[in-house]
């Protein structure tokens, strides 16, 4: 029993094409006795192929949308980017794929560049990561730095347990040595920008009540005074 209902359609459609298409060929060896059978063939050979030369686009769109339907790379629902569009499956045809951006419009992309093309698909996973970069001063506790980060993170709502949550020192800075927070949330969009944004805004005050400097770049400028002793100036 086929699941998806664009799949079912297409199915029913071609069915019905086919058993027309049978039909009438009978029909006209049954009519016209002395015109067989592999000459009516031959004459729609001749036919399709100067129909498919006329609508290959269409014809390409449509196989491609048929292997979608088959295989199922994604489904309705899913979030997706394909190469400059990223938003929310809403329609599976076998003509285009249907989104809707996270800004509330409508893309509608032929189904032969969704299939030749590389598609992320963001919520295939029950999880997904966030990197998050943060520096702290050169004096920092570095242990103690990371396990107040940990602890933070932890407690956050939308921060998954598991896979845990991890505090990477990943090098250092101009004025700060550079930490990465990395958590787990759930893959939708909303999910990750909102749990995102309630991490930044409990890191800030716990490394303030632990006295964890988050240093903004400093630049050093030195002035050298060339003017030897005896010169006017």
């Amino acid at each position: 029993m086929l699941k998806n209902p664009s799949l079912r359609s297409l199915l029913i459609q071609v069915t019905y094409a086919a058993t027309w298409t049978a039909g009438i060929l009978f029909a006209c060896t049954l009519a016209f006795p002395s015109l067989r059978l592999g000459d009516i063939i031959g004459l729609l050979g001749l036919g399709s192929v100067a129909f498919g030369f006329a609508f290959q686009d269409i014809f390409k769109n449509f196989l491609a949308g048929v292997l979608l339907l088959l295989n199922e790379p994604f489904r309705l629902g899913d979030q997706i980017i394909v190469d400059d569009f990223e938003g929310t499956i809403e329609d599976i045809t076998i003509r285009s794929t249907q989104i809707k951006t996270y800004q509330g419009e409508r893309i509608i992309i032929p189904n032969s560049i969704v299939f030749t093309s590389p598609v992320q698909v963001l919520t295939a996973m029950p999880h997904r990561r966030t990197d998050l970069a943060i520096g702290v001063d050169y004096d920092t506790d570095l242990p103690k730095a990371i396990h107040i980060l940990l602890e933070t993170v932890s407690h956050v709502s939308g921060v998954l347990a598991t896979p845990a949550p991890e505090v990477d020192a990943v090098g250092f800075g101009d004025s700060s040595i550079d930490l990465m927070v990395r958590f787990w949330t759930l893959p939708q969009i909303a999910q990750v920008r909102q749990t995102r944004s309630r991490v930044i805004l409990a890191l800030k005050p716990a490394c303030d009540r632990a006295g964890i400097s988050i240093p903004y770049p400093i630049r050093t400028i030195y002035h050298y005074n060339h003017h030897h002793e005896g010169e006017e100036i």
